[in-house]
């Protein structure tokens, strides 16, 4: 009987081990402007936010487009923060770089403080093609706060992926958020060109 206890016990412990799913993998989004040539610093102040994002993208799961008007959700592949966060954070620190100013401040911590510009954005798209391709479909304003005066666009980028996997699809929709940013900080420059 003593002998067999053993043996159980290492069986048990086997048939745990390949019970148990694999883990998940965490993505984010990161900045990229360091990468591009900057015009000279405008030292204005900026707030960006609130992002707005397609309720099937609000969700941690990555969303793969796996056919027409076909989607799936990821379990093993998820964002380690809410995509919408991570979407503000990334168009903020992008437009630290190519406003050349640190007072870029984001919406849910400057809920009173002044600035002189303010971003909303509102992602009409965001779409994940593994091996082909990172969309993205994006509305955003940009209002000067001392005369109400605004700027609006329209981004539309898609991105192609030069491999197949995550962490391509992720560099892609790095690349979309770059584009994103840079025709928020044109439009940032030309209200600061524009009279009141």
């Amino acid at each position: 009987m003593r002998r067999t206890l053993p043996v159980v016990v290492l069986c048990l412990g086997a048939a745990l081990a390949a019970c148990s799913s694999p883990t998940s993998n965490l993505y984010t989004l990161s900045p990229t402007a360091a990468a591009v040539a900057t015009e000279a610093a405008c030292g204005c102040s900026v707030v960006v936010g609130p992002v707005s994002i397609p309720a099937i993208d609000n969700v941690p799961q990555i969303v793969v487009n796996t056919g027409q008007n076909q989607v799936r959700l990821d379990e093993f592949n998820r964002w380690a923060s809410p995509l919408q966060n991570n979407i503000v954070r990334v168009v903020a620190e992008n437009l630290v770089t190519l406003l050349g100013t640190p007072q870029i401040t984001l919406f849910q911590e400057a809920l009173n403080a002044d600035s002189e510009y303010h971003v909303a954005i509102e992602v009409q798209s965001f779409e994940s093609t593994l091996g082909e391709a990172a969309t993205l479909n994006a509305v955003w304003m940009v209002r000067r706060t001392k005369d109400g005066k605004t700027q609006t666009g329209r981004t539309s980028v898609r991105e192609p992926l030069a491999q197949k996997g995550y962490a391509a699809l992720i560099s892609a929709h790095n690349r979309a958020m770059l584009q994103l940013s840079q025709d928020i900080a044109a439009g940032v420059r030309s209200l600061g060109h524009a009279a009141p």
